[in-house]
């Protein structure tokens, strides 16, 4: 008997662009070897012993690809306290309350706050946490993933209390006020990391990857990859010969003193590129270009509407990243690196005009939340992808504030792009974003106008189709990866990667997109979800 199954009595959606309806899928081993008609799909089930599943009128389609995530962070953000929508500093007090009777880590980790929501109208302080918490470091990380708070132990621990950094903020008397961003941040996030063992992060990426599954994401491009993250990817894949979910990494371009590219240049010198599994290949380099709009470090053309003192700033001078870029190229990796205003965008696209191999390699921009006319073009001229994140539309509610109503065309045109030919591959960004794909489609469908969002009165001809938004987060996400003539679809010879839902996308209302469930979801036709 031949080790597979037919699909029949429902709907399969092999692509979206082109729109394709079929009536049954066949697998067999881990590869789709038809979609078509019912009626010869169950001959060839027939005729090769498969097993046959009735769908009973439920969906399949391929498994969504998110083009950007953190899959490291996802795993911690699960096992740490979740701030994410709460209204007040009070709240975030009371939540830290609860939260430190049960935890016993020396470190005390929250994420998901946002001053913008909060009613005293400003930002939390060391002063603040203190009150809950002053004998055990905290940190509790905004949701964008570019400022913190600390109490006053961790401030003392990192010696950032009375260090002269840009980054650590201090009030108009010149007193640490508990908060930092960018690189500070950064410096005591791989601080708590390292407090990490190699178990905590084999289970913190296992987690990750499970509920990733079940939210029917099947291959993840992981960003931001440290070292250790790397290693307890490779150990659970060694024991368990695969991976829950196809996992595409973008390492950092340093770790603790170790020049990555460097070292991976001497492995594809080695074994050449594409080196890994199938479930776990390193595809290039992510490096985080500038910061973001919430705690207004985007680097803007102009100032913030909000700041006019301000617009941000980049966090590696043209001459450190034209390097850093310049040496992936060399080395033939991908570059991702993350730009959000449109000062930062322009840079980068200088940097990929001058490496003349950008399209060759595929290199791409994250995020590019503020984006001007003239970069839409000199990105489709250049052969740029791009991987952007809708649910930002929803989440950035605020962003009129930031930048005024005369530079609303700019933010987020996902539509724009896509009618100038541009390559989108949808992505959360998670656990920035939530990681369910259903949220992020009706964020692009739906832009927000529902919820009130005021961009949408801007910029409501942005709105992008079904048909668009499950394309560009299934095939788009896999041409971002390099990988589009084997993930993305279900067409014969692809692996049978896929998802089984219970309503048609195509045939609800846009309100009801984000009801979805995900009921089944496969990958290589395994069955890693439920």
């Amino acid at each position: 008997m031949v080790n597979g199954f037919v699909l029949f009595n429902g709907l399969v959606y092999p692509s979206f662009k082109p729109l394709v309806r079929a009536e049954a899928m066949v697998v067999i081993g881990d590869r789709v070897a038809y979609v078509g008609d019912e009626t010869r799909a169950l001959r060839i089930a027939d005729a090769l012993g498969l097993e046959e599943v009735d769908l009973k009128g439920r969906v399949v389609m391929p498994g969504f690809i998110d083009a950007h995530a953190h899959l490291d962070s996802i795993g911690i953000n699960l096992a740490t306290l979740d701030l994410r929508g709460i209204d007040s500093i009070e709240e975030l007090k009371s939540r830290l309350r609860e939260y430190v009777k049960s935890v016993k880590t020396r470190w005390v980790m929250g994420r998901g706050w946002d001053q913008e929501l909060f009613r005293e109208r400003r930002w939390p302080s060391r002063l603040d946490i203190d009150e809950v918490v002053s004998d055990r470091p905290v940190m509790l990380v905004r949701v964008c993933g570019h400022a913190a708070v600390l109490n006053t132990r961790a401030m003392e621990l990192t010696g950032l209390l009375n260090a002269v950094d840009r980054d650590v903020i201090r009030d108009e008397r010149g007193n640490a006020t508990g908060v930092i961003i960018e690189q500070a941040l950064n410096k005591v996030e791989e601080l708590v990391r390292d407090s990490y063992t190699l178990d905590d992060y084999r289970e913190f990426m296992m987690n990750s990857m499970k509920y990733a599954a079940s939210l029917g994401v099947t291959t993840v491009g992981f960003v931001s990859v440290d070292l250790k993250s790397l290693q307890s990817l490779i150990m659970i894949e060694r024991e368990l010969g695969n991976l829950p979910v196809r996992v595409r990494a973008y390492l950092n371009p340093f770790d603790h003193g170790i020049d990555i590219i460097e070292s991976l240049r001497q492995l594809v010198k080695l074994v050449g590129l594409g080196f890994g599994s199938q479930y776990l290949r390193i595809n290039g380099i992510k490096v985080i270009a500038d910061g973001s709009l919430g705690a207004r470090t985007a680097w803007l053309s102009r100032p913030y509407n909000d700041d006019p003192g301000n617009s941000g700033r980049p966090n590696y001078s043209f001459d450190e990243l034209m390097s850093i870029a310049r040496r992936s190229s060399e080395a033939g990796l991908q570059l991702a690196i993350h730009g959000i205003g449109d000062r930062m965008v322009e840079v980068i696209l200088d940097i990929y005009g001058k490496l003349g191999d950008a399209q060759v390699l595929r290199h791409r921009i994250k995020h590019v939340s503020v984006l001007r006319e003239d970069l839409v073009r000199r990105i489709r001229e250049l052969g740029i992808v791009l991987a952007v994140q809708p649910h930002f539309v929803i989440s950035d509610w605020w962003v009129m504030d930031r930048v005024g109503a005369d530079r609303a065309r700019y933010v987020y045109p996902f539509k724009t792009l896509i009618d100038n030919g541009v390559m989108l591959g949808f992505s959360t960004d998670a656990p920035v974003e939530p990681l369910n794909p259903w949220e992020t489609v009706y964020a692009a469908v739906t832009r927000g106008c529902y919820e009130g969002i005021e961009l949408c009165k801007y910029t409501e001809n942005e709105r992008v189709g079904v048909a668009d938004a499950l394309h560009y987060y299934t095939y788009g996400s896999a041409y971002l990866l390099r990988e589009e003539n084997g993930l993305g679809r279900l067409e014969p010879g692809y692996p049978a990667d896929f998802i089984i839902i219970d309503k048609d996308p195509l045939g609800i209302s846009d309100k009801e997109l984000r009801n979805i469930k995900i009921l089944e979801t496969y990958v290589g036709g395994q069955r890693v979800y439920p």
